[in-house]
């Protein structure tokens, strides 16, 4: 049984990553929420997040919530995981993180923290089918050049950053591969598209969990790609997923979504038959 700390417990996905654990085999040694919550101190049942008597702390006892946990699953705020992901990197614990919304610099920085000490998987989505839909992506190269390409993201009015992480992902493969060199964020007025240009439109609105849209146009034909999550399930099973392979890892490094199901789609080719 591979153990758990959970950071962002209380949130959205922290919550789903908590009830897919109890139905999936993890168990959960650890919760972190944020201090300005009421769940400080209350177990996980008595906030009905599942049945567990793990009771939720701050960051400032972050040492004792990770202590006994095999792999620390967060997802939080850009500012938690600068501060906290060292923490647990020095404490010698594998890493799962979906938190999006850094500067490339704040990336950067915690990449430097983490990978010469443990293995960590860094993700802006967890969900199966949009790593499928990033390898996709790689396929673009196949059209003729004056096809054009924008992208769609919408989640829920809670969402703080725009684009989301995964649409960023999306902006940085697309204009590698059909070489944009501007990306513009909606349209209005007088403003006609310019070449090199790729369009990218955010929305946010009531519960969506998240959808994810690639739309590929020519002179007489259109794609549409599409990804939709349904609940948050998807992205915490993933992450679990993410947990399992980790746990496996003894080198150090950042990996992401992309090597996890690579290794596992590969082990799973090799098993015997029955």
């Amino acid at each position: 049984m591979i153990r758990l700390c959970i950071a962002g417990a209380t949130g959205r996905m922290g919550t789903a990553l908590m009830r897919e654990a109890a139905t999936r085999g993890f168990q959960v040694v650890g919760a972190v929420a944020s201090p300005a919550g009421s769940s400080i101190g209350k177990s996980q049942r008595r906030v009905e997040i599942s049945s567990s008597g793990v009771k939720m702390v701050d960051s400032t006892r972050l040492d004792e919530a990770a202590r006994d946990a095999d792999v620390y699953v967060t997802f939080t705020t850009p500012s938690a995981e600068l501060a906290n992901l060292p923490v647990i990197a020095d404490m010698g614990k594998r890493i799962v993180m979906g938190t999006t919304g850094f500067t490339v610099e704040q990336m950067n920085s915690l990449r430097e923290a983490v990978r010469f000490k443990v293995p960590a998987v860094f993700s802006p989505n967890y969900a199966v089918g949009i790593n499928v839909f990033f390898r996709l992506i790689e396929t673009l190269d196949l059209l003729p050049s004056d096809y054009d390409v924008s992208v769609t993201e919408v989640h829920h009015i809670g969402k703080k950053d725009a684009p989301s992480g995964t649409a960023q992902k999306i902006i940085e493969l697309v204009s590698e591969i059909r070489g944009y060199t501007n990306v513009v964020h909606g349209r209005e007025g007088t403003c006609p598209r310019r070449p090199g240009e790729l369009e990218v439109f955010s929305a946010r609105a009531g519960g969506v969990p998240g959808t994810h849209e690639l739309m590929i146009a020519g002179a007489h034909e259109m794609i549409r790609i599409e990804h939709v999550a349904f609940s948050r399930s998807v992205f915490a099973q993933g992450a679990l997923l993410a947990a399992e392979w980790i746990h496996g890892q003894n080198k150090p490094g950042v990996y992401t979504m992309e090597d996890v199901l690579t290794d596992s789609t590969r082990h799973a080719e090799n098993e015997p038959k029955a």
